[in-house]
């Protein structure tokens, strides 16, 4: 074979494992790597950021069910890709991380971005290793062992640190078998039939049964089995905000509008790849009955029981979500939760769902159809509804057309009961970790994971990705349009701009430059009457013109201060098949309001009651 590098072994062994996509952004010397893949027909997305390429990596895992690989150099590029590492660890994420570092002969001497890697990324990863030696045959062992350990089992991130001098180094021959090393999907846990047999009886002999569905169900492709479940066993479901659509929304079964009155008066849990952490208040009261049984199934062992008897599962179930449900359905043969699904009698979980969900829709809808008065400024509701309804119009849910990706404190929470899924898979958010500057890397991940010829999800149609963004959130990654443009992905994103961290400062300009002048001549603070002074922090520029983003690298910018504006621009940016396109939609500021999390427990002054508000 013609002479060549250790950076061609590295491309060809993940090119040979299956990889047709990586997310990276290079420097001396993967630089070398990311070329060789280019030559190899692996689709190398740069990016602007490491924290963006790396969540971007983790959310491709997700969504194609086989890992994502990301690319970086070494010393701070692993420092800035450690947060989506950790994302990808908090979320399950199967996914590949190779770095770059000092050559071996200068470990210790001060070398050029020298950091001690692997030591310092092994609590932050499945596996963290180097090649044992610069022979092909172990570095490709090293990539193909880390590409096996985040896929299997339950998923998440591993580590390969390539030192500067085995990248370049000169190889005379490619490692053996290369060409059998591709992998196969990991094996799949079947449920003990004694743990089957205990939730059988348990079903039985419920009153109020509840299915959670989390992103673990999504991500398990478990959506075929849990939809039959759900519906011939008229169970109520619940699905968490990534598990959404494994279900299909419209669903007369799903409690999502009911949810505090589900976990509340649920005397049984069926919970599907999900977790009894915050997002579900630890499976404790007053959020859950006392005496709920939960039947929790996973494909971790050390997931049943992590929370050290809060909210412990009465039942713990290691096994894939599919198998597991498709066996108890079939074993609760002629089992029903409820014969019929509609309820008269107020006083049962039926009738209390149904009850809680007319007066939360209700009050939803409301807000949503309140039409913006001429001079005022759009609120949340009122704009998503202008957007989920210009969408529809265009591309019925049904369809399964578009991917949802959201982020932002107030954009996140509100929306994400606003637009309704009927297929899985098609929803991104912060997740587990609640990580804010995801939404582009996100954004660009579906992208390529549906819509690119590479792509492991194409199916003949084309998925519109809609990014819906706080304008902080934004923030963290704007850049990244950049990068989408580049790569020609006609993403959409619209930034829900209140000009401030959670809320603004002012309703006008004129208010704000005063604000803005009062902390730049160090007058910030309170004043006699203890009225603040001074921009404060979370405070954003005013009104800031972040469609201009996508106008600087040649996309499409809309301002919007209108209903009418913004059905245009969600119409215009819909049908754009070439451009990126940016909706600035200026909302209301959110003065006064106090801040806080949707999920945040509160305490009432005086008392040890603990107060929690709703999710």
């Amino acid at each position: 074979m013609p002479a060549s590098t250790c950076a061609y072994v590295i491309a060809l062994t993940l090119r040979d494992l299956g990889v047709t996509v990586i997310f990276g952004l290079v420097g001396i010397p993967v630089v070398d790597i990311a070329e060789e893949a280019i030559n190899l027909g692996i689709r190398f997305i740069g990016f602007r950021n490491e924290q963006a390429c790396s969540y971007a990596a983790g959310a491709y895992g997700f969504l194609t069910g086989k890992p994502g690989v990301c690319l970086l150099v070494g010393g701070p590029g692993v420092l800035h890709g450690l947060a989506g590492i950790g994302n990808c660890s908090a979320n399950a994420f199967p996914s590949l991380f190779l770095a770059g570092s000092s050559e071996t002969n200068l470990v210790g001497k001060g070398a050029f971005q020298e950091l001690d890697a692997v030591s310092f990324l092994t609590p932050h990863t499945k596996l963290a290793v180097r090649p044992s030696s610069k022979e092909p045959d172990a570095v490709a062992d090293a990539i193909r062992r880390a590409y096996h350990s985040c896929w299997a089992g339950r998923p998440g991130p591993t580590f390969v640190d390539l030192p500067a001098d085995l990248i370049m180094d000169e190889v005379s021959q490619l490692p053996k078998q290369l060409l059998a090393a591709q992998m196969q999907s990991p094996a799949k846990p079947y449920p003990d039939p004694t743990i089957v047999s205990e939730a059988v009886k348990l079903l039985r002999r419920c009153s109020s049964p509840l299915v959670i569905v989390g992103k673990g169900a999504a991500y398990a492709r478990a959506e075929v089995a849990i939809n039959a479940f759900v519906s011939s066993r008229n169970v109520p479901f619940l699905p968490t905000p990534m598990g959404k659509g494994v279900v299909p929304d419209n669903s007369r079964l799903n409690a999502s509008s009911a949810r505090s009155t589900a976990l509340k008066e649920a005397d049984v849990i069926l919970l599907l790849g999900a977790r009894l952490n915050w997002i579900l208040h630890f499976g404790q009261p007053p959020k859950f009955r006392p005496d709920v049984k939960i039947v929790q199934v996973d494909i971790s062992v050390e997931e049943l029981g992590r929370t050290n008897g809060i909210g412990e599962p009465s039942i713990g179930v290691v096994s894939d979500i599919g198998a597991f449900v498709e066996e108890l359905h079939r074993r609760l043969n002629g089992w029903q939760a409820f014969s019929s699904i509609a309820s008269q009698d107020t006083s049962s979980f039926l009738g209390k769902l149904s009850a809680a969900t007319s007066k939360n829709e209700k009050a939803a809808k409301a807000k949503a159809l309140t039409a913006t008065v001429s001079g005022s400024t759009l609120t949340y509701q009122r704009a998503f509804h202008i957007i989920k309804e210009t969408l529809h119009r265009l591309s019925p849910p049904e369809q399964g057309n578009i991917v949802y990706v959201s982020e932002g404190a107030n954009t996140m929470d509100i929306s994400r009961s606003l637009f309704p899924l009927h297929h899985p898979r098609q929803r991104l958010d912060a997740g587990t970790y609640a990580t804010m500057g995801v939404g582009m890397g996100y954004s660009i991940a579906a992208y390529a994971a549906y819509n690119l010829p590479h792509g492991q999800l194409l199916q003949g149609k084309r998925k519109k990705i809609v990014a819906l963004e706080g304008d902080s959130a934004l923030g963290f990654s704007a850049m990244e349009i950049e990068t989408m443009q580049r790569q020609k992905m006609p993403i959409l994103i619209v930034v829900m701009n209140n000009s401030g961290v959670y809320h603004g400062d002012t309703a006008n300009a004129k208010d704000w430059e005063l604000l803005q002048k009062q902390t730049a001549m160090d007058e910030a603070g309170l004043d006699e009457s203890g009225k603040k002074k001074g921009l404060r922090s979370t405070s954003l520029w005013y009104e800031t013109r972040y469609e201009m983003l996508a106008e600087m690298v040649g996309g499409r910018g809309f301002f919007v201060r209108s209903e009418e504006e913004l059905a245009h621009a969600t119409r215009e940016s819909y049908h754009e098949q070439e451009k990126v396109c940016v909706v600035n939609v200026v909302v209301e500021p959110g003065l006064g309001k106090s801040i806080g999390f949707a999920w945040q427990q509160k305490a009432k002054k005086g008392s040890g009651e603990v107060k929690h508000s709703k999710l």
